[in-house]
């Protein structure tokens, strides 16, 4: 599904008004009647519902469904929190018509403080469910004055809250709160998502997100060109990698996991278990030769290639020509990063890897995690050396470390953090984090919907590299394996989540529900 900047979303909006000819009143309409049905269907017992509006086209889409919910029985309170003769368009015409049905109407006076009538505080106390139709993506500006006040009221009372398209005092495109905020409780936004209600702070602040269709064009949205997508159930299910009848473990490829040194053979176990649990035929863990017998004993189902090693138990740059050899032979991806540590020996490692992979030729398709990442980042220029199907997935420390830039700055507007660096390196970037935003080399992101907070706890990315590496070697593309990877990992997390609970969540349940996790998206 497209994710939409305020400005794309007006273009969209006036394109499809002015060039196919469906008029703003019928748009506005069907917006308040699909967030009607939304109403009913989340808060069906919510009799007495006060509904907020402003005078643009938001507020005009709260006087829809006012207007819709009186007729459907429900006890609908108005109130304008601007004055009535300030409104124009569509948002006048629902105006006048609210009142020629005598719809109980309340203005919150501008001029005379927070209540001009005083009868406000006392009405919304007795509401069950309030709307916020105040502000939509038009909004620029810090939001002041009596305007504010209401929203702080909004937010004080322990009253459900949904907001129309965005909760108002966000900013649509980065989800920063220009001044005050609702803090709503279900956000149902109209068409396409905005960029604001997928990242944080703006996430939280949108609380449970619904999108819904009122029937904009699709050769409308595409001739827009939008780069950015929200990963979606529906999309993910149509990548999920197909199982034939006939098909035997070389069907779905191999991985050879670079990874591990002393103290750190859980990273190794996991990844390379966790190519293994998304669906890839065979995997080959290259770890110290001293390693060995314990990653033996813990993964029956992985081969293992040991390999020479420094004096603290990490592998040697000199491993190198046997990894590649072994890759090149089996035709495997290559899985990099995961507990390898940063001996300066094992950091030149890396840097052989990817530089002789370019020198060679060989075209090794390659997934660099962890202390691949960090290896990297002693040596940049090597970066672009990666052959475009390298997938580099690294979390906001490592980002920092790759691109010498401070973690707050790069988490400002992750969007562009991960597209920048993808399109300027030629390589696909999961830049991890809430939200994960995976960006390919051809200008393209997509924010992920799934995971939550119980994840945030060592271990979790050894997984998803696995879980990447075992997509690519089953004939996915880097982006589209990385995308949907980003996606299985933190449905897993959610799956292990639900039947666990989020404090404790620790990586090998995640790894465990990643079978659970594709069964849902094929059922």
């Amino acid at each position: 599904m497209k994710v939409v900047t305020a400005a794309e979303m007006r273009q969209i909006d006036q394109d499809t008004i002015e060039g196919v000819g469906i008029p703003g009143i019928v748009l506005m309409e069907t917006a308040g009647s699909a967030i009607v049905r939304a109403i009913q269907q989340h808060y069906p017992t919510c009799h007495r519902i006060g509904i907020f509006v402003g005078k643009g086209n938001n507020g005009g889409d709260g006087l829809v469904i006012a207007r819709q919910l009186a007729h459907a029985g429900r006890d609908v309170h108005l109130f304008l929190v601007s004055p009535a003769d300030s409104f124009t368009g569509e948002a006048e015409i629902n105006l006048q018509v609210a009142k020629n049905l005598g719809l109980r109407i309340e203005a919150i006076l501008m001029d005379t403080g927070l209540y001009g009538t005083g009868t406000v505080p006392t009405t919304l106390a007795s509401c069950e469910l309030l709307v916020d139709a105040i502000f939509g993506t038009g909004l620029r500006d810090t939001v002041r004055g009596s305007i504010a006040a209401v929203i702080k009221t909004l937010n004080n009372f322990s009253i459900p809250i949904l907001s129309v398209d965005l909760p108002s005092g966000l900013d649509a495109n980065t989800g920063h709160p220009l001044g005050t905020c609702v803090r709503a409780d279900r956000t149902v936004t109209i068409g396409l998502p905005k960029r604001g209600l997928l990242v944080h702070p703006g996430a939280e602040f949108a609380g449970k997100l619904e999108v819904v269709d009122i029937g904009f064009p699709e050769q409308v949205i595409d001739a827009q060109g939008i780069k950015v997508n929200w990963t979606t159930k529906t999309q993910a299910s149509q990548w999920v990698p197909l199982r034939p009848p006939a098909s035997h473990k070389g069907t779905y490829g191999r991985v050879l996991v670079v990874a591990g040194s002393t103290g750190m053979t859980g990273a190794a176990a996991l990844a390379s278990e966790a190519a293994l649990r998304v669906g890839a035929g065979l995997v080959t863990l290259a770890t110290p030769k001293h390693l060995n017998p314990i990653l033996e004993s813990l993964l029956p189902e992985v081969m293992t290639l040991p390999l020479p090693e420094t004096e603290v138990g990490s592998l040697l740059a000199s491993a190198a020509s046997a990894i590649l050899e072994f890759a090149e032979k089996t035709k495997s991806i290559l899985a990099i990063g995961p507990g390898l540590s940063q001996h300066p020996d094992t950091v030149a490692l890396v840097h052989q890897l990817a530089r002789e992979n370019r020198e060679q030729g060989l075209g090794l398709r390659m997934v660099i995690d962890a202390d691949g990442l960090n290896a990297l980042a002693k040596a940049p220029e090597l970066i672009s050396l990666l052959d475009r199907d390298t997938v580099l997935t690294p979390h906001p420390g490592e980002m920092s470390r790759l691109t010498d830039t401070s973690v707050p700055t790069l988490e400002n507007d992750r969007i562009s953090t991960a597209q920048e660096f993808a399109n300027e390196c030629g390589v696909t970037l999961v830049f991890k984090g809430a939200p994960t935003v995976t960006a390919g080399a051809n200008g393209e992101v997509w924010i992920n919907s799934t995971g939550n907070p119980g994840m945030a706890t060592g271990g979790m990315g050894d997984v998803l590299t696995g879980v990447i590496a075992g997509l690519m070697a089953q004939g996915h593309a880097s982006e589209t394996a990385a995308v949907l990877g980003v996606y299985i990992h933190g449905l897993a997390g959610d799956i292990a989540a639900e039947a666990l609970g989020m404090h404790g969540l620790i990586a090998s349940d995640v790894l465990k529900a990643v079978p659970r996790a594709i069964s849902s998206l094929v059922a």
